[in-house]
């Protein structure tokens, strides 16, 4: 659990680096017999610049790694510390759909807001990503929640890609309603 100067502890540094291994034996390690009684690591301790191992691992677009730190009692929605973003937040932002893909699949929480209200499905809308703002969407993302500024990632979206909505006019709005032989429509790119 110590931490250098940068915050980090062994665990953040194995996740920077991508060593797995090493990851894993931090995570499953017995401590020797002579060091006492064995120290839980803290999962959601949080470097200087307000990251987790999640949040580093995700932004290294690691899945094994991500996964691993899951499955030993990571918390998939924490935030970070400097602006609120969750590793979905994060996922969105390296434009790697099967990550967030596969955090959602993990139990991610779709509608999470950072601390400005921004939801995934926003930072997606806001810069065009059309096939993880519908995979966000799917999971059933709520593309009519506003944030601090009072807008929609539908409103993004049109504010970026104007000339991809006049292809797609439907692509953002959420016709949850509307079903196909009891089956609901959903829009895809």
């Amino acid at each position: 659990m110590l931490q250098d100067r940068h915050g980090d502890t062994a665990l953040h540094v194995a996740c920077q680096r991508q060593h797995l291994t090493c990851a894993r034996c931090l995570l499953e390690g017995q401590p020797e017999s002579d060091r006492g009684p064995p120290h839980s690591l803290d999962l959601q301790l949080q470097n200087w610049q307000g990251l987790a191992c999640l949040h580093i691992a995700t932004l290294q677009r690691n899945q094994p790694l991500m996964k691993l730190l899951l499955e030993n009692g990571a918390d998939i929605d924490v935030q970070e510390g400097t602006s609120g973003k969750t590793a979905l937040h994060l996922a969105v932002e390296t434009q790697e759909r099967s990550l967030v893909q596969f955090l959602l699949q993990a139990g991610a929480r779709v509608d999470a807001r950072m601390l400005n209200g921004c939801t995934p499905l926003h930072l997606a809308a806001g810069r065009g990503l059309k096939s993880i703002s519908s995979t966000l969407r799917e999971a059933g993302a709520d593309s009519l929640l506003r944030n601090v500024e009072d807008e929609t990632p539908q409103d993004l979206a049109e504010d970026v890609a104007p000339q991809d909505l006049a292809e797609d006019p439907f692509a953002l709005l959420p016709f949850d309603d509307l079903k196909i032989s009891g089956k609901p429509l959903m829009c895809a790119d």
